[in-house]
């Protein structure tokens, strides 16, 4: 993906990394000077952090996108989004990148689009209240393509930006069932799509660092997956409840589930079923079960080669269980058992590659998130220090609002990686720990 940041890069011939760093110094100083604090006038980017900015490979730490953002006139979501193809043939001050003219632009699509979403969900209101006295086909139609929508989104997009749109719609589905007025060809796709809603918001409250919410919804899931006997959401609810007790550290709990989950999807072919043996191989790795782990990933590898998508794989987003993801697994378990040879090694890389491109219809900020911390993790099983603060850097650079509990628990893996061995003295380590402990913030995953 070729951002705009790049663009305005190459348009200015700033491209070379002696060049660039010239000009974000100079801007560093000016913020410094302006709005402080001192310490800002001294940001220096590596040329290796600078490389993965102009590849769209990592995104800046918040002092330099403050920097960034008063060097090019953008706000950083604008940089890290596609360079529109037509913008050379837009106004001269637009393609020569001014501040003024990217600022004002991006301001006038934001209003505009928040205003356009705020009216088609007030269309969409008023639509499906005006059937309220019956079950539509709109109606179905409307909550269908939320449920569709949320589930592509949700990987991608912090937490907070869709958790009220999550609730409400999963208030609807259930409005639409307990009003009895659902014919019965109607019902079975109101169970799925609630069972489907209260899937997202299990996860949620997970991420968010509720346990207890998040199991509750889940069991909710799994009660309307059955009753709508849609065999692959109740494989996919058991998935769930491993996946929240793998991260709890309960992983005699998360075998079981998976395990569970795993039967019910015995005679599918949808990819619910690798993904279910990819978490009894996480789980089982925590319990230092190195046959279960071997043959749990065998199992997977063989049903991957036999995936043929179904209806929760046509959802997406949280739904489905990507290659990509399942490389992503496979090295965790092999960390979590204390692997990091160079098979292991070259996985991890690989896995963090899988993730690289944001506009990949398989990324996921949390996998991202994870491979990278794998990545460091393998690095300091060789005692690369370096390049294991490389690995972890993008992660501790995620803003507030993407720090999910997985994410999280990822991050303080390569803490107390950093406080074992030969490097656990070195400046690096020491300041990396510190920082991995401040990490966590005060409401995860929804801090706006």
């Amino acid at each position: 993906m070729r951002t705009l940041l790049r663009h305005l890069l190459d348009e200015r011939e700033w491209h070379d990394y002696d060049v660039f760093l010239s000009r974000f110094q100079q801007a560093a100083r000016e913020l410094a000077e302006r709005e402080g604090p001192e310490s800002l006038a001294r940001l220096e980017p590596r040329k290796r952090t600078f490389q993965g900015w102009y590849y769209g490979d990592r995104q800046p730490n918040v002092d330099a996108r403050r920097v960034l953002v008063h060097l090019l006139g953008c706000t950083i979501k604008q940089l890290w989004t596609p360079a529109p193809e037509d913008l050379g043939a837009q106004e001269p001050a637009l393609r020569f990148g001014t501040a003024a003219a990217h600022a004002e632009l991006g301001v006038d699509l934001h209003e505009m689009r928040r205003t356009g979403a705020m009216a088609a969900r007030r269309a969409m209101d008023f639509a499906m209240g005006a059937e309220r006295e019956q079950v539509g086909e709109d109606t179905i139609g409307f909550l269908g393509d939320e449920v569709t929508r949320l589930a592509a989104a949700y990987p991608k997009v912090p937490l907070s930006d869709i958790w009220d749109d999550l609730a409400l719609s999963q208030e609807e589905a259930f409005r639409l069932l307990e009003s009895g007025r659902a014919r019965p060809s109607q019902s079975r796709d109101l169970l799925f799509m609630a069972g489907a809603l209260s899937f997202m918001m299990a996860k949620g409250s997970h991420d968010i660092g509720d346990p207890k919410a998040a199991l509750m919804q889940a069991r909710t899931a799994n009660f309307l997956a059955r009753q709508a006997e849609h065999t692959g959401l109740t494989a996919l609810t058991d998935g769930l409840k491993s996946l929240i007790s793998y991260w709890a550290n309960r992983p005699e709990d998360a075998l079981h589930y998976a395990q569970q989950g795993a039967a019910t999807a015995d005679v599918l072919r949808g990819t619910v079923t690798p993904w279910l043996y990819g978490l009894q191989a996480r789980a089982a790795a925590l319990l230092g079960d190195e046959d279960t782990v071997r043959a749990a990933n065998q199992r997977a590898a063989t049903l991957r080669e036999q995936v043929a998508p179904d209806e929760l794989d046509a959802l997406g987003g949280l739904f489905t269980y990507p290659e990509v993801k399942q490389r992503y697994y496979a090295v965790e378990a092999a960390v979590l058992l204390g692997q990091g040879d160079a098979r292991v090694a070259s996985a991890a890389e690989e896995a963090v590659r899988g993730f690289s491109d944001p506009s990949d219809p398989n990324w996921a900020f949390g996998d991202q998130a994870g491979a990278q911390c794998n990545l460091a993790l393998v690095r300091l099983f060789g005692e690369d220090l370096d390049g294991a603060a490389e690995a972890v850097r993008p992660v501790l650079d995620l803003a507030p609002s993407h720090r999910n509990s997985g994410i999280i628990v990822s991050a303080d893996r390569v803490r107390a990686a950093l406080a074992r061995g030969s490097v656990r003295d070195a400046v690096v380590a020491r300041d990396l720990r510190a920082e991995i402990e401040m990490y966590r913030p005060a409401r995860p995953a929804l801090r706006s």
